[in-house]
């Protein structure tokens, strides 16, 4: 038995012997055969889905993609017409695009909406062009209400309030967003104020825009002369000229007006444009410059591949590479470089902290001079080729690429193999190719270098890369501010600015008298009307509660010791402290009296600036804890403009306009609040009591 056992022993032992040298032999192979790269394979013949077109009498152009894989089929009407200047009236043509769909001659936008829930249909409208989609048992139904919005909008002038109302929420949204301010700024420093790519809608703009605006707008460009219309999936090319003949015929053709545009001037040498965002921890970066890149052009494959070495997207590029992995500046940097009919442009981009942003701009320039100077290694270039064919081949699992494909063929004049070609295309090009792309269009020494952040603790240390030595500021609206130097009284102290501000309310002796503040306001929360009401005491008490569809939705109490939250009827004692104190904070009544009374707030003025058309002194706060917040007071009126605070990761802005007097006091009847919430808050003040709260309020039970 033990020799058996031995001899089993033995045999185990040779064959583990056998593994491991077997084992160490294919591991040798396994590594040399990783070691070498495999040769590429040529790139392959594409073959897309087959299109055909055909034109109505009435000039509508039809092109029809084939996908019979599902029983499905969308309508993609696209308007052809030149870009235009809307002027004093910048966004009239959106609303115009929005307004189509919010009904008919016939139907109510709620019948709308019914038709195409009841079929599982989707129906959009804009500006550019009309987008439905549906089952094909249905698409007769869909075709019906797709052409009434087509052919009947009713223009409502109810809508057309309620879409301006919602652009004026976004726009108090925009004006307090850096991305959303570093996108105007970029849009007026590489287009130029004139030039359709470079308009920006603001609130003057939104408030001259009319009803007939739109009107005119529809009756104008909506007509199939300027249109294309992109049928897509189980269809044939005869049951889409039916449909087409059916739906579309009865639309009459129109003169539709061409235009000019400005000449885009790039800028001598590297401008810096900033754009002030007080209490900013972080800086957002664009450098940026219109560039001369047209759809289809010889240049657009070889140049997007290497806009993807430099930072297109991939993880790889080179701006990801720099600032992140390497220097920690920020969590993603990148690149892109657009191709238009009219005029491109190239922008890299990142949001970095604040004391890194100069340097975040230097490694930037480094990276753009090193693309135009260095060619880019073999390496490089295989990896975005094959990034850039494994996109393209995702993209081509949907029949609506297809479907852009053809109609870019058409608008842009491209050879009808275009796409067919192009993974062939980019398998062409070489190293050399990269670097006279690159030459052509990356321009580290001629570009807008626009940062939205904190002035204060950014803007100086960025003089170095301004040619002309002079840093440009501008407004969230993307206008450049006239460099005039706002007079202010050079002996005026922060306590005498807070001093003067509780006289313009109504003087101390007037504001000791009060003991009681009660406000109602509403508002819209989640796209709902709802209302607000708030209770402050002299005492240290508060007492707030949100009202919505008639039922009180969420309620806080502070008796100046307890406090309580009650959602829904669910009702919750308070007990962190950090949330009693801020409780307690809300209670104060003019709470700026607190800054002259406690040695342990530090005032500091920084100087004036213009907050909405406004001259105010900048006054910097650090409360005894040591947070920080800045106070804008109108220079003229001594009033409270604006106020900025951190609160964890955001920075919220809250704007006091329309101040009226309440029993000799002026409150401000219109508060607007950005960066605390998903969508700006705008409290719109209905009444005002003083000294007549009942101390019943502020119990809490």
């Amino acid at each position: 038995m033990k020799k058996l056992i031995f001899a089993l022993c033995a045999i185990f032992i040779f064959t583990q012997c056998s593994k491991k040298i077997t084992s160490d032999k294919l591991a040798d192979s396994a590594n040399a055969w990783r070691k070498a790269v495999p040769a590429p394979a040529p790139a392959r013949d594409i073959e897309l889905g087959t299109y055909s077109s055909f034109d109505l009498n009435n000039g509508l152009k039809v092109i029809v993609v084939e996908n019979h894989k599902l029983p499905r089929v969308s309508y993609q009407l696209a308007f052809n017409h030149d870009a235009l200047v809307e002027a004093d009236k910048a966004g009239y043509t959106s609303i115009a695009g929005d307004l189509i769909s919010k009904g008919t001659k016939s139907k109510t936008k709620a019948e709308i909406d019914e038709a195409i829930d009841f079929i599982g249909g989707s129906l959009n409208t804009s500006a550019t062009g009309i987008y439905a989609s549906s089952l094909k048992k249905h698409s007769d139904r869909l075709l019906g209400v797709m052409t009434d919005v087509l052919l009947n909008p009713a223009f409502n002038l109810e809508e057309f309030n309620k879409l301006k109302k919602k652009a004026e929420s976004g726009l108090v949204s925009a004006k307090t967003n850096p991305e959303a301010i570093a996108s105007n700024i970029r849009s007026r420093v590489n287009f130029g104020q004139f030039h359709p790519y470079g308009e920006v809608e603001t609130d003057a703009s939104l408030k001259n825009i009319e009803l007939k605006d739109c009107v005119d707008y529809y009756n104008t460009y909506f007509k199939p002369n300027n249109a294309y219309l992109v049928i897509v999936g189980d269809i044939t090319p005869d049951e889409a000229r039916m449909q087409a003949d059916k739906y579309f015929s009865s639309w009459q053709k129109g003169a539709i007006p061409s235009f000019g545009v400005p000449k885009v001037m790039n800028p001598s040498g590297t401008q810096v444009r900033f754009g002030n965002k007080d209490g900013a921890v972080q800086s957002v970066i664009n450098i940026s410059y219109a560039v001369d890149l047209t759809p289809g052009s010889d240049d657009v494959i070889k140049a997007n591949l290497m806009n993807s070495v430099l930072g297109g997207g991939i993880f790889s590029g080179r701006l990801m590479q720099n600032l992140r992995e390497k220097h920690a500046y920020t969590y993603g940097a990148r690149s892109s470089l657009s191709s238009d009919k009219i005029k491109g442009y190239f922008n890299a981009y990142a949001s970095v902290r604040n004391e890194v942003t100069d340097s975040s701009v230097t490694q930037f320039l480094y990276e753009m001079n090193r693309m135009v100077n260095e060619p880019v290694s073999a390496a490089d270039l295989a990896s975005v080729k094959t990034t850039t064919a494994g996109n393209f081949g995702r993209s081509l699992e949907s029949p609506q690429t297809i479907a852009n494909f053809a109609l870019n063929i058409f608008r842009y004049n491209l050879p009808k193999d275009y796409y067919n070609q192009y993974l062939k295309k980019v398998d062409a090009v070489t190293v050399a190719d990269i670097q006279a792309m690159a030459k052509k269009y990356i321009k580290p020494e001629n570009c807008n270098i626009i940062v939205v952040g904190n002035k204060d603790q950014v803007a100086e240390n960025l003089l170095k890369f301004d040619a002309d030595g002079k840093i440009d500021f501008y407004d969230a609206y993307g206008n450049k501010i006239k460099d005039e130097k706002v007079a202010i009284n050079e002996n005026v102290t922060p306590a005498q600015i807070i001093n003067d501000y509780l006289e313009a309310l109504g003087g101390s002796k007037k504001l000791d008298g009060v003991n009681t503040v009660s406000q109602s306001a509403k508002t819209s929360l989640m796209g709902q009307d709802a209302t607000m009401t708030t209770h402050q005491s002299r005492s240290g008490k508060f007492a707030m509660s949100i009202g919505m569809m008639g039922m009180t939705v969420q309620e806080q109490k502070f008796d100046g010791k307890k406090g309580m939250v009650a959602q829904m009827g669910n009702k919750q004692m308070i007990e962190n402290s950090d949330e009693l104190e801020e409780m307690k904070e809300g209670a104060k009544l003019f709470s700026q009296a607190e800054y002259l009374k406690n040695n342990a707030y530090k005032l500091e003025l920084k100087g004036a600036e213009n907050i909405n058309g406004v001259s105010c002194y900048k006054v910097v706060i650090k409360d005894p804890k040591g947070a920080e917040s800045t106070e804008f007071y109108d220079i003229k009126s001594g009033l409270l403009m604006r106020s900025v605070e951190v609160k964890g990761p955001a920075t919220v802005t809250t704007d006091y306009k329309n101040y009226k007097a309440v029993d000799g006091i002026m409150f401000p009847f219109t508060t607007e609040v950005s960066g605390a919430f998903p969508v700006p808050l705008v409290l719109e003040v209905t009444s005002i009591e003083v000294n007549k709260t009942s101390e019943d309020v502020f119990k809490v039970e």
